[in-house]
Order: C-alpha cells, then sequence, then structure tokens
C-alpha cells in the first residue's frame, strides 16, 4: 500500500481544524480522519491489481560505450479495472535509462507499450533489477504497488575509438599486399605471380625455368604471407587497474586490441585473445578463415581489473600449452613494469620466444613526461626526480626485452592504437609473420 500527496493534504487539513476550532474542532478532527480512513480503504478496494500486470521486454541487447541502446516494455493488464499510475523501469544507475519512472493508464483489457532508453557509462553487462507497478485508485488517495521480475540484460560493448585510423591502416596494408609486391622472398612471404622482368630487378627472383619456356626473362613476386596466427594477450592484473587520463590502463589496451584485431583480420590472419592475470579471465579462439572481432569484443565487454599480482609463469605456460602448435606472433598488452617484469617475464622469455615472435604493447601515461619537466619550485623538482626515475627504468626494461628479440610498442594513450598496427605492418612487410 502507498498513500498518495493527496491524502496527506487531507490528514493535514484535519489536523488544522484541531488547532483552530479547539476542542469542537478536535471531534471534527477525529470524524474527518475516519472518513479519510474509510475513503482510503475503499480507493485500495477499486484500485486495479497491479499482480495481474504482465510485461514483456524487447529490443537492443548490446550496445557500444557512449552510445544507447532503446528497449521496449508492453504493460498488459488482464483485469476488469482501468489501471491508473505509474511504472517504473529499474536499472542500476550506470546504465543511465531513462525516463526513471512513466504515468499510465491502461483500460481493462488493453495494452501499453512503454520506451526506456539505456546510455550506460561504464562496460559490462547491464541487468533489468525490476519493473514497479502502482495502481492508484480512483479517488486518488491511495495506490497499491508491486514489482515484478522482468529480466533483461545489455552489454556495453567497448567504444572502440580507435577504429577511425582503419581506414587509414587498411589502405597501407593494401598497398604492401598489392601495388608493392616483393621481388625477394622473406621468411613470412608466399609466392603470388610471375611478370615480366625490368631493368633493376634482382635477379635472385629470376624463375629460369618460366624463362626458358618464355621468350623474355621471368621474374617471380612475392606478397606477405596470409593465414598467420595472432594471440593477442590482455593483462588483466593489478597493473592494468591503474588510471591514465582518467580511464584504466585496461580500457586503452583493449581499444589498441580491437584495432589490431580488426587489421589482422581484414589482413587474411586467424587472431586469437586470452585474457590473463592469475587464470585465464577471457579466451578467444579462431576455427577457420574470417574475422573474430565480434567475438573479442564480447569477450572483452564483461572484462575488469582484478587486484591481484599477475602469474607470468602461468602465463607463459598457458600459451605454449595452447591449440596452436605452429609459430605466431603473440602480442602482450601489459605495463613496463621494471620491478614486475624483472622478476617474472623477463626470466621465461627464452621458452617463450624460441617458439613464438613475441611483441610487448604498453600504454604510457602523458602525465609523467610532464613531470618530469617541471621546474622552478621544490616539489616540482622533487616530481621531476621521481618521473625521471620511471621514466629511465621504463626504458631499462625496454632494452632489456629488445635484447631478448622482443618487439616492444611504449606509446601514449592517443597513440597506442595506431602505433601498434604500424608495428603490425612492419612485420608483415619484413616478412617476419
Amino acid at each position: 500500500m502507498a498513500v498518495t500527496g493527496r491524502a496527506v493534504l487531507a490528514a493535514f487539513a484535519a489536523v488544522l481544524v484541531v488547532l483552530i476550532a479547539g476542542s469542537l474542532g478536535m471531534w471534527l478532527a477525529w470524524t474527518a480522519l475516519g472518513l479519510l480512513a474509510a475513503a482510503l480503504l475503499v480507493d485500495l478496494l477499486l484500485a486495479a491489481s497491479p499482480r495481474a500486470v504482465r510485461f514483456e521486454r524487447s529490443g537492443d541487447t548490446s550496445v557500444r560505450l557512449g552510445e544507447t541502446a532503446h528497449l521496449a516494455l508492453v504493460l498488459a493488464n488482464p483485469g476488469r479495472r482501468r489501471l491508473r499510475g505509474r511504472v517504473r523501469d529499474a536499472w542500476a544507475p550506470s546504465a543511465g535509462a531513462q525516463p526513471r519512472s512513466t504515468a499510465v493508464s491502461v483500460p481493462a483489457g488493453g495494452r501499453l507499450r512503454l520506451a526506456t532508453a539505456l546510455t550506460p557509462s561504464r562496460r559490462g553487462d547491464q541487468f533489468a533489477a525490476g519493473v514497479t507497478v502502482r495502481s492508484v485508485g480512483p479517488l486518488g488517495l491511495a495506490a497499491r504497488q508491486c514489482t515484478h521480475t522482468v529480466p533483461w540484460t545489455v552489454r556495453a560493448l567497448p567504444p572502440f575509438h580507435s577504429r577511425r585510423h582503419l581506414p587509414g591502416k587498411l589502405s597501407r596494408l593494401r598497398e604492401l599486399d598489392g601495388q608493392h609486391l616483393a621481388l625477394v622472398r622473406g621468411q613470412g612471404s608466399e609466392f603470388d605471380s610471375l611478370r615480366e622482368y625490368v631493368p633493376g630487378d634482382d635477379v635472385r627472383s629470376i624463375d629460369w625455368r618460366a624463362t626458358a619456356r618464355r621468350d623474355g626473362v621471368v621474374v617471380r613476386t612475392w606478397r606477405p604471407e596470409r593465414d598467420r596466427r595472432i594471440l593477442i594477450v590482455l593483462d588483466t592484473g593489478r597493473t592494468s587497474a591503474g588510471r591514465v587520463g582518467d580511464v584504466p590502463r585496461l580500457d586503452h589496451a583493449m581499444d589498441a586490441a580491437l584495432l589490431l584485431a580488426a587489421l589482422a583480420g581484414r589482413a587474411g590472419d586467424r587472431v586469437d585473445l586470452l585474457a590473463y592475470d592469475r587464470r585465464v579471465r577471457a579466451q578467444v579462439r579462431s576455427h577457420g578463415r574470417g574475422s573474430r572481432l565480434p567475438q573479442i569484443v564480447q569477450a572483452m565487454a564483461p572484462l575488469e581489473p582484478e587486484l591481484v599480482e599477475s602469474d607470468p609463469a602461468g602465463l607463459v605456460a598457458t600459451i605454449l600449452g595452447g591449440h596452436s602448435r605452429t609459430r605466431q606472433l603473440v602480442v602482450l598488452l601489459t605495463d613496463l613494469n621494471a620491478a614486475a617484469l624483472e622478476e617474472g617475464l623477463l626470466p621465461r622469455l627464452p621458452a617463450l620466444t624460441a617458439r613464438h615472435l613475441l611483441m610487448v604493447a604498453a600504454v604510457g601515461d602523458p602525465r609523467v613526461t610532464e613531470m618530469a619537466a617541471e621546474r622552478g619550485t621544490a616539489r616540482g623538482v622533487y616530481s621531476a626526480a621521481a618521473a625521471e626515475r620511471t621514466l629511465g627504468e621504463r626504458h631499462r626494461v625496454t632494452a632489456e626485452l629488445r635484447r631478448h628479440g622482443v618487439e616492444v610498442v611504449d606509446a601514449d594513450p592517443d597513440h597506442i592504437a595506431p602505433a601498434l598496427a604500424d608495428a603490425y605492418i612492419a612485420l608483415k612487410a619484413q616478412g617476419r609473420l
């Protein structure tokens, strides 16, 4: 049961009568309150039953972060009385549901369609908390209320801001694949076609058998090999929770990973995903040709940083024990934390690099670079010294990784995605992938 504002005003008027009229007013007030109580009871009995209301949901089940999902909630009133009141479709605050509640008037046996717009403010699954129906009586004094469980889930996907770079990177790939075919075979290249020799071509590219069958000299051309395997590894441990530009480092890593996955998929390579800290948090495996980008986006959506130290030994064992026995490019998106890498990953690099090509990509904090340039005050000098020490350790770890044959991409949040894509294209151009 719920009491409306109209009933509260009536009770307040009765109290005012007591204060103004004295003892006679007391008798009148009690009479008025008795009548009000009777009216409340009658209003409750005449109100449509909120328990009898039935609901059906439809609409979007996923939306990119920052965009709006549109849902429909159909209300059916099977009772014999008109349903008057309000309906509230409740969601978590992070779902950004609008409107919060809606006034309704549904005749007996009628149906009404209500619209709800969700604009999530965080990644992951948003669940409907319940639909509350408040049925007000014909006098508008009292209401009957009931909350129904009407399940629905909307998954807020990563926003993929770096997709604006995709057309430019694809253009570079097409140029690499078609217009400038290599004349010398590399480790990661495959035969493309034969053409006539022109001055300046490398003599090692001459196909002597084909030349013997023709009047002119013929050379072979090669292109970057397709159907290569790429494993994108997201470190979801403690360091991924650090905020860079008010956004968790993990979200920046996801954005870069999505651009790389889209680019590699268009290039004909197979892309797998692994999210790991002390155990596997998400995994997507490719089977046959075709882009796995939709599955990767879905797997990334519910991921959150875990406040635990990552287990490099377990990560390396998971990679080496995977279903792919062929050489692949392993792209590890993590932080260049000197202590964590030197004690955990570096001792295990030989086992990993012996079988796979490893690339480490890290999101740098531009604020550290700004602090390193601060001068003029004692506080600024101390901040600059701390920043210089951090940058020095980062450079030292980068040099150590490269000494072990690891490709390193270190860039700020605005440039990490295109930098990682450029590194991938460079490996294709060099025939290393």
